[in-house]
């Protein structure tokens, strides 16, 4: 991959910070994951399990080697600076404050090797009132506003985003800031520091509903499946389920009125334009709603994919995984694993022109089993 030649320093653990070593090692770097001996990074006592193994660690692991190193024992330092020193990277995910009490603050990281880019996630960053706060996922979904537009349109119970994306924001604007900090080192020589706090990034993507507040004064509130702005564009059942209608412009509105047979909507003032549209959305998705529960899912999308109206099914994750184009994109591969064996999970969703995106892939590793591989790199024998 693109990052060959890349040696990245891993001291994360659970899922922010090994997401965001995961893209690297996906993209060709090399990541040594640095783990607390006996122990290993406590992902790997997380369910659901295969031949009692984690599958939840080996699907952020893979590709990954590990070294059990305790951080308080002085050989073990040793072992830790000399990583330090010929690293290009250093991700961690600790409490601010983690590592310097450690011994490693930055200021004694950039000394061992100047030309470290020394990635810290965390919760709340390592500035601010907050800063020294434990955090999770749920937490900072919650603080940071995404929470409060998740969900059914006045529904009394705060609704979770499906998945992490607390943790998996963080990973994501991790990389873009590592990466961002190698490149700057190609220019003047110097390692830096890159600060990425979950809850940044959390308000980071409320994109339109900091434009409404801004704008308007607005407090969003959760809209189901409803887009605040852009109408159609939502959740609609079908007589045997739901599809999902993104009519994004004037066009494409005339394309589906024609497409569902009723042309006359198009012509109607109440829906001529996006804006007329979305202050009556209720009275546009009453008629919308009252045709396409005459057909079932199947045959709507093919009726409205004909016509080039984007559409969709809302697919399970059996479904998802089962799918031909998400096969044909390579996103479900697979990796051999010595103990839990053959074990399927998400693919890269970069795909770069010049390098391959092969099926399968090094599996995650078992806690300390490249010792003796880094150890050699570094001209060391034993501990």
């Amino acid at each position: 991959g693109p990052l060959a030649g890349l040696t990245v320093l891993d001291l994360t653990r659970v899922l922010a910070g090994p997401y965001a070593t995961l893209v690297l090692a996906d993209l060709g770097a090399r990541v040594v994951k640095v783990e607390t001996p006996g122990i290993g990074d406590d992902s790997r006592a997380f369910g659901p399990f295969v031949n009692d193994r984690s599958a939840y660690f080996l699907s952020l692991n893979r590709g990954k080697e590990s070294i059990a190193l305790n951080l308080k024992d002085d050989a073990h330092r040793q072992t830790f600076e000399a990583l330090v020193a010929t690293a290009d990277v250093l991700v961690e995910n600790y409490r601010p404050g983690t590592l310097a009490k450690l011994g490693y603050p930055w200021e004694i990281l950039e000394a061992l090797n100047p030309r470290l880019v020394y990635a810290a996630i965390s919760g709340f960053g390592h500035t601010g009132p907050y800063s020294r706060r434990p955090a999770y996922d749920l937490v900072v979904q919650g603080m940071g506003g995404i929470m409060s537009v998740t969900g059914q349109e006045g529904a009394d119970a705060p609704t979770r985003v499906g998945t992490s994306v607390g943790d998996i924001t963080a990973g994501l604007f991790g990389v873009a800031g590592i990466l961002s900090a190698v490149i700057e080192r190609q220019r003047s020589g110097k390692g830096m520091m890159v600060d990425v706090a979950m809850l940044d990034c959390q308000v980071a993507i409320l994109e339109n509903a900091i434009a409404r507040y801004t704008a308007q004064g607005e407090v969003p509130g959760p809209l189901g499946a409803r887009h605040p702005s852009i109408t159609p564009f939502e959740s609609f059942a079908v007589a045997d389920g739901h599809i999902i209608v993104a009519a994004g412009n004037d066009a494409l509105f005339v394309k589906l009125c024609g497409a569902i047979g009723r042309p006359d909507l198009a012509a109607d003032p109440r829906f001529a334009t996006n804006t007329a549209r979305t202050d009556n959305h209720g009275a546009l998705a009453a008629e919308l709603s009252a045709v396409l529960a005459t057909r079932g899912r199947d045959d709507w999308l093919r009726i409205l994919e004909d016509a080039g109206v984007p559409c969709g099914p809302i697919n399970n994750v059996a479904q998802v995984l089962a799918d031909p184009h998400v096969a044909a994109r390579n996103m479900v591969i697979e990796t051999d694993h010595p103990v839990a064996g053959r074990v399927r999970m998400a693919g890269n969703p970069i795909k770069l022109s010049r390098y391959d995106d092969p099926p399968t892939r090094d599996p995650a590793p078992e806690l300390d089993a490249d010792r003796a591989a880094v150890l050699a790199r570094l001209g060391k024998g034993g501990d």
